[in-house]
C-alpha cells in the first residue's frame, strides 16, 4: 500500500512539474509576443532617439569590428583548406574559389557574424539592461518623465537589426580574401582570376539572402537580449541569468531562422 501511494505521489508531482513547465513555456512566448508588438508601436511614436541609436550602433558596430574580422579571416582560410584536398582528388581545384564564395556568401558570414554577435552583443544587452532593471535605474527613468523602454530597449533593437547586414558584408569581404591569400600562397592565383572565378557563380539573390539573414538575426539577438535583461528578476543572479539566456536564445533562434530561410530561398531558387 504505501509503496503504490509514494509512486502515486511521484506521478502527480511529475504530472504538475510537467504542466507548471508547460505553461511557463507558452507564457514566455506570450510575453515576446507583447513585447516585440510593443517595440513596433514605440519604433513609429515620437520622440525618436536618433542620437541614441548612433550611439548604440556605434557601440554595436564599430566596437565589433575587430572580433568580426579576425573571425572572418580565419574562416576564409581554414575552409579554403579544408576544401582543397577534396577538390584536388577530382582534379577540381579550380573551383575552389566559386565554393569558397558560395560557402561565405551563403551561409558562413551571415551565420558566423550573427553568433558572434549573439555571445557578444546579446549578452551585453542583457547583463546591461539586467543590471539597470535589478537597481532601479529603469524605474528612475520612468519617474523623471523618460520613457525607458523607447531609450533603452527601441534603440539597441534598431542598432542591432541595422548594424548586423554591415558587419555580414564586412564578415564576407574579410573571409574572401582570407581564402584568396591561401589559394594564391598554393595555386599563385591572380587577385583578378581569383574574384572573377568567385563572383560568377554568385547571383543577387544569394547576396539578397544573406542581408535579409542579417536582419533576422539581428531583430532576434536584439529582442532576446533586451526582453532578458528587461525583466530581468532576483538581484545579480537575475542578471547573471539574463545575459546567459540572451545568448542561448538568440543562438537558438538564429538556427531555427537559418533553417526556414535556407528553404524559402531554394524553394524560389
Amino acid at each position: 500500500m504505501k509503496l503504490n501511494e509514494e509512486k502515486s505521489e511521484k506521478v502527480a508531482v511529475n504530472k504538475y512539474l510537467i504542466s507548471k513547465g508547460v505553461d511557463a513555456f507558452f507564457t514566455d512566448i506570450y510575453n515576446v509576443y507583447l513585447f516585440i508588438v510593443r517595440f513596433f508601436k514605440a519604433v513609429f511614436t515620437a520622440p525618436f532617439e536618433f542620437k541614441e541609436i548612433i550611439n548604440q550602433c556605434y557601440q554595436v558596430g564599430y566596437k565589433s569590428l575587430p572580433l568580426v574580422a579576425l573571425t572572418g579571416f580565419i574562416t576564409g582560410i581554414v575552409f579554403t583548406k579544408q576544401s582543397r584536398p577534396s577538390l584536388s582528388t577530382f582534379g577540381a581545384s579550380s573551383w575552389l574559389p566559386s565554393l569558397i564564395s558560395i560557402a561565405i556568401i551563403r551561409a558562413l558570414a551571415p551565420l558566423v557574424t550573427a553568433l558572434i554577435a549573439a555571445g557578444k552583443v546579446g549578452s551585453n544587452m542583457g547583463a546591461e539592461l539586467g543590471s539597470m532593471k535589478v537597481t532601479e535605474q529603469i524605474d528612475a527613468m520612468e519617474v523623471s518623465a523618460t520613457n525607458p523602454f523607447k531609450f533603452l530597449v527601441v534603440t539597441r533593437i534598431l542598432a542591432i537589426t541595422f548594424m548586423l547586414p554591415v558587419l555580414v558584408l564586412f564578415t564576407g569581404f574579410i573571409g574572401m580574401m582570407g581564402s584568396y591569400l591561401n589559394v594564391y600562397h598554393n595555386e599563385l592565383t591572380s587577385f583578378t582570376a581569383f574574384f572573377k572565378s568567385a563572383f560568377n557563380t554568385i547571383s543577387f539573390l544569394d547576396i539578397f539572402s544573406s542581408i535579409f539573414k542579417a536582419t533576422m538575426y539581428g531583430f532576434t539577438i536584439g529582442v532576446a537580449g533586451c526582453y532578458q535583461g528587461y525583466n530581468a528578476q532576483n538581484g545579480t543572479q537575475g542578471v547573471g541569468r539574463a545575459a546567459n539566456s540572451a545568448v542561448v536564445l538568440s543562438m537558438f533562434m538564429i538556427f531555427v531562422e537559418e533553417l526556414v530561410i535556407v528553404q524559402l530561398v531554394n524553394a524560389i531558387r
